[in-house]
């Protein structure tokens, strides 16, 4: 049988209210809570909620300090290294990803071909300079030549006009004598014609006619020289006005000095353009034959696909250069937590393959979003648009020393956080 209660007094009976009455559940009575007890579940409720609430604002202020992304990965500048004259590889004096230090001779190419090319471009600037010298020094012989040349032509011009004079003041003189001559020739002839009357007539002696003969002869003789003074002048007065021709031409000649002098300087700076042209493929055979050693651009692990054998062209790719010390992080953020990123706020790098997490900050935020950099840009003006949050590529680059061990690669996948305060 069930125990039964004890009666409570009236006191306690007027206390309770029908508010405190336990509920009946299950055929069983729920035990009632007395004030205290009351005031204690109240309190506890009251710490519990400001508990979550607390934690709730905490761990808003927390994740909202921060920024994160799984679209992001190891990155760097790949140098490609290629050859810059063309021939046959004689030497590879690396491996794959072997580190090697900036300058560092990587593959050489067969020099000989590139050290005959710089032995004849050495010759050819030789002759050159020669060339140029001597060219350089007929210039003010060819001044002063043509100068002194002027100044005698314009003498011999003045020379042979008084000797034209001269010849001329001759010719008229012999032809004064020529006329002189052939009237004492007159005289004497017709003396001769009557002493032969005379003496035909027995009125002179012979002798007188014998003299007057004689007198006539000579006379004629004297008329024949004078003409042949004559024409001799003559001849003097044309040999004079050729060499005034001649003389006018030389001083002509003379006067075009100048015009070869300066030809003399063109040809001059002509060989001089030609000895900094010869200098010039003098330095392209010096470049072209230490172009033969192929050298590490910068200082970085080695990816080669050169042996030794191949002829090589120029430009044609040999190997890569992987710059370990200099690999930074692109990360993809959606545009949306862009709203509070700067340039230089602190990000921790969690790489995937290590598990360790490295320090870093942000050293620049793309100008555009990742698809317009591709080969086909989106074109939202034609087809049905669709909104998607667009992901604009950001730079974050590692404090010095965080990648001291070389274990984050490019291409490597991380999750880098971006402290927004």
């Amino acid at each position: 049988m069930p125990e039964e209660k004890p009666p409570r007094s009236a006191a306690e009976t007027g206390k309770e209210s029908p508010a405190d009455e336990s509920p009946v559940a299950d055929g069983k009575i729920k035990p009632r809570l007395n004030a205290s007890q009351k005031r204690r579940r109240n309190f506890a409720i009251v710490i519990v909620a400001l508990v979550v609430i607390i934690g709730g604002v905490f761990l808003w202020r927390y994740l909202s300090s921060y920024e994160s992304t799984d679209d992001a990965q190891a990155d760097v500048h790949l140098y490609p290294v290629s050859a810059r004259v063309s021939g046959y590889v004689v030497k590879v004096s690396v491996d794959d990803n072997q580190w090697v230090q900036k300058g560092t001779v990587l593959v050489e190419i067969d020099p000989t071909d590139y050290e005959v090319a710089l032995a004849q471009a050495q010759a050819n600037l030789a002759s050159a300079e020669a060339t140029a010298q001597s060219l350089n020094i007929t210039v003010p012989i060819t001044s002063v030549n043509s100068s002194s040349q002027l100044q005698s032509t314009a003498s011999d011009i003045e020379n042979t006009k008084a000797g034209v004079i001269a010849a001329q003041r001759q010719l008229t003189a012999a032809q004064a004598q020529v006329e002189q001559a052939e009237a004492n020739d007159v005289k004497v002839q017709d003396d001769l014609h009557r002493y032969k009357l005379l003496v035909d007539k027995r009125e002179v002696a012979d002798q007188v006619y014998d003299q007057a003969l004689a007198a006539a002869r000579s006379s004629t003789a004297a008329v024949a020289a004078a003409r042949a003074n004559e024409s001799a002048a003559q001849q003097f007065v044309e040999q004079a006005r050729s060499r005034l021709v001649q003389a006018d031409a030389n001083h002509q000649y003379a006067e075009t000095g100048p015009q070869q002098v300066s030809s003399s300087r063109a040809r001059a700076q002509a060989a001089i353009a030609d000895v900094e042209q010869k200098r010039a493929l003098l330095q392209q055979a010096q470049l072209n034959l230490q172009y033969t050693k192929i050298v590490a651009p910068v200082t970085g692990e080695v990816n080669k696909t050169v042996v030794v054998g191949m002829n090589v062209q120029d430009g044609q790719q040999l190997l890569t250069v992987v710059p370990l010390d200099e690999v930074w992080v692109t990360a993809n953020f959606k545009e949306t937590q862009l709203k509070h990123m700067r340039v230089g706020q602190k990000a921790k790098i969690h790489v995937d393959s290590t598990g360790r997490t490295l320090n870093g900050h942000v050293d620049s935020i793309a100008g555009a979003t990742g698809p317009l950099f591709s080969l086909l840009p989106p074109e939202n003006a034609t087809g049905n648009y669709v909104k998607i949050v667009q992901r604009v590529p950001v730079k974050i680059v590692l404090e010095p020393g965080e990648n001291r061990d070389r274990q984050l690669r490019p291409g490597m996948n991380v999750v880098p956080d971006v402290y927004l305060q």
